[in-house]
């Protein structure tokens, strides 16, 4: 079966169009309340959702994202749960789901175990934040038909670019900045020259991320790159109004003007 990852992309070519590629936490507020965000999300317009497995270390995350590691936590979230969210999802949506996680929880779960079931519940990629490339062929998603997508710094040298593509599936993430997940009111200088580097080295779509959270940026990004990852400014929203019964709406109004900007390139 083709995988979603890669047909939505496919899709999004022939249309000359940009992925919005939107992370929340699951679980974050409730882990009952993940589904009806990614139906929100949707409807707004993005076109791939990353779920973050809520883990309690996150050292690649800013403080936005940290917190909502600790509210799933808090709130009781597991592997488990985070896989009959999906499952959920797929009765009413076929929207692509990556789940973007640390190794530990994957490594306490079982590799072999967690690729059977992410399989089974509709999970079509994986982003292994803290994994190297030296690590992956001993931990690898080989002979499944999930995605694994591989990240790539500004600092990274061009031989290792080279190294990482060569693991990756589905897309790149290419991180944008230096340092952790987070809102920034600036984006790098750098990002279409280093974006054009990794184009040397793969023919997967290239995503950027890292800071990316006004439509003037996400529009700016989406002249370079083939999707654009939002994440912290989106968590913020779901922290402001995790309580209110409107949380799912809001959230949808909100990140529509963001959809707009990355699939039309214009804010």
């Amino acid at each position: 079966m083709e995988n979603r990852i890669d047909h939505t992309f496919a899709e999004l070519k022939k249309r000359q169009s940009k992925a919005f590629v939107a992370y929340i936490t699951a679980g974050d507020p409730r882990i009952a309340e993940t589904p009806n965000l990614v139906f929100a999300l949707e409807r707004a317009g993005v076109d791939v959702i990353e779920l973050g497995v809520p883990f309690s270390d996150p050292l690649a995350d800013g403080v936005v994202n940290q917190l909502a590691a600790q509210r799933a936590l808090e709130s009781g979230t597991t592997l488990e749960d985070i896989f009959e969210a999906v499952r959920t999802i797929r009765k009413k949506s076929q929207i692509p789901i990556v789940l973007f996680t640390y190794y530990n929880p994957i490594h306490h779960y079982g590799l072999d175990h967690f690729q059977s079931e992410a399989t089974k519940a509709g999970v079509d990629g994986v982003l292994l934040l803290d994994l190297p490339p030296e690590e992956s062929k001993a931990h690898s998603l080989e002979g499944s038909a999930i995605r694994r997508i591989t990240l790539i710094a500004p600092t990274t040298p061009e031989e290792r670019i080279k190294a990482i593509t060569g693991l990756g599936s589905g897309f790149i993430y290419y991180v944008s900045r230096e340092g952790v997940t987070g809102m920034q009111s600036k984006l790098s200088t750098t990002i279409s020259e280093h974006v054009s580097l990794v184009r040397k080295h793969s023919s997967l779509p290239i995503c950027v991320g890292f800071g990316i959270s006004t439509p003037e940026q996400a529009a700016a990004v989406a002249g370079y790159a083939d999707g654009v990852v939002i994440g912290s400014a989106l968590v913020s929203k779901v922290a402001e109004w995790g309580k209110d019964a409107k949380l799912a709406e809001k959230l949808e109004n909100f990140t529509r003007p963001l959809a707009e900007a990355i699939h039309s390139g214009k804010a």
